[in-house]
């Protein structure tokens, strides 16, 4: 066995009522900001499946109020099955003597947690037309768990929606990388503020792909590791998302209709929901993702989890930004045509890129198995963007250029006029009504996630306006 599986051996034999032996311990595919592996153990002679969720790299982090931690986390889903939301039972509680990070051990619950296969698989056929319903139920009851319970109003930030907003618009501005349709978001959220004077726990990531569905229903709530003190649609909002409908039309989540979702969750709390208060929170959801995967390339810039993955998600913040423009200033915009090859150089750059792409797709995936084979399909999908900009990446800017230069009537560089424009935004200099802005964005983004994933439903949708 290796050094870590040595020590995950000694947690789970020391910590595990009944457990004497570690089998074996796999790390899944999933998971870009935690660790999620699969424990075989042996409990009273019979072998038993175990989870472990643990910080990236075996981290020790300090709480902040953004992320309080795996072991709040692990208290929250205690909490929330008291109040029947379905979840796993929790084993044990990573310490600082343990050496593995901060963490936790938990029962493994059987379902499917890939958004993709609830959406389509038709295992789920039945279930699904359910689905909204059950969610609006779930976080319902998630919403009433009582915030004396545990100290959780001494753990877990609160955010009213205005310093939920300025948390982030703070947070994508200490980047210091315009994106002028971030800015132009925030301040129509800005305009948009809901009034509510209910502040409950909220989950703040309740989605297919952090649920388990099985045939009959949900059969596990995870990944509570950005709950916090707040409005409570923020839950409802979030899920409706459209970078969570995994390509399908229906709203809630790719396989329900707002008005189910909303019944489940009015049948179980007795509180109305309101419509546009909803919809403050989806806009928001596409806004707070696109932060968070900027985010993403920025941890891959400063670690300690360098790997392939995170600035393959930072490059998905403009599909977030599509489905801004699709919510906010959907319209017309033209698509730019791809440059064919005519480097004169033998091998050409495209010729280079999709000989390295191919042999990760035909060789390496073939003969890697478990996260070294996703990483190498993560790889694979960042060198198809490449190849993407080497075509049209070119003439995008340049025109992208050209707009701002004739709206500002200057000269300065690319940069320095997005800046200007994102800057104007931010200080209400430039409206939300400015029709050539307006306008700007809608090509500039929906050119950006043509390259990026022009697969991506939000692009699908931003054509249908042409």
């Amino acid at each position: 066995m290796t050094e870590f599986a040595d020590q995950v051996a000694a947690v789970v034999t020391r910590s595990v009522a009944g457990c004497t032996k570690l089998i074996a311990v796999d790390r899944l595919s999933g998971g870009a900001s935690q660790e999620t592996y699969r424990l075989r153990v042996l409990i009273g002679g019979r072998e038993v499946t175990l989870a472990m969720r643990r910080a990236p790299g075996g981290q020790h982090l300090e709480p902040l109020p953004a992320n309080p931690g795996l072991d709040v986390e692990a208290l929250l889903m205690q909490l929330a099955k008291e109040k029947g939301v379905p979840e796993p039972e929790v084993h044990y509680v990573l310490t600082r003597e343990d050496g593995l990070g901060d963490g936790f051990i938990m029962e493994w619950i059987e379902g499917e947690a890939l958004g993709a296969r609830i959406t389509r698989d038709p295992v789920f056929e039945a279930v699904r037309p359910k689905l909204a319903f059950e969610c609006g139920k779930i976080l319902a009851k998630i919403h009433s768990i009582d915030l004396n319970q545990g100290g959780l109003k001494s753990k877990l930030a609160v955010l009213t929606p205005e310093q939920f907003l300025n948390q982030m618009l703070e947070r994508y501005q200490a980047f210091d990388q315009p994106q002028p349709m971030i800015d132009y978001t925030g301040q129509w959220l800005m305009a948009n503020l809901p009034k509510t004077d209910r502040l409950t726990l909220v989950h703040n990531d309740f989605r297919a792909g952090n649920f388990m569905l099985t045939p009959t229903g949900i059969s596990a709530v995870l990944d509570w590791e950005v709950a916090h003190i707040g409005d409570p649609m923020r839950d409802l909002g979030w899920i409706c998302t459209n970078s969570w409908r995994f390509g399908q039309d229906l709203p809630v989540g790719g396989f329900g209709e707002y008005q189910d979702l909303f019944a489940g969750y009015e049948a179980e709390s007795g509180i109305r929901v309101d419509p546009d208060h909803v919809k403050f929170w989806e806009v928001f959801g596409s806004f707070w993702w696109a932060i968070g995967c900027l985010g993403m390339a920025e941890h891959y810039r400063t670690g300690p989890d360098q790997t392939v993955e995170r600035p393959a998600i930072g490059r998905r913040s403009s599909e977030c930004q599509v489905d801004c423009v699709n919510l906010l200033i959907p319209g017309e915009a033209r698509l730019l045509e791809s440059q064919a090859d005519d480097s004169p150089d033998m091998p050409s750059q495209m010729e280079l890129v999709t000989s390295v792409r191919d042999f990760l797709r035909d060789d390496a995936m073939a003969n890697l198995t478990g996260r070294s084979q996703f990483l190498a399909r993560v790889a694979g999908n960042s060198l198809d963007i490449v190849l993407r900009e080497l075509t049209v990446g070119g003439q995008h800017q340049r025109a992208e250029h050209q707009r701002l230069q004739a709206y500002f009537e200057s000269d300065a560089s690319l940069m320095s006029l997005r800046r200007r424009l994102s800057q104007g935004l931010r200080a209400g200099e430039i409206g939300l009504d400015d029709i050539p802005v307006q306008q700007h964005l809608r090509q500039t983004v929906v050119n950006q996630i043509a390259i990026d994933q022009p697969k991506y439903s939000g692009l699908r949708r931003a054509k249908q306006w042409g």
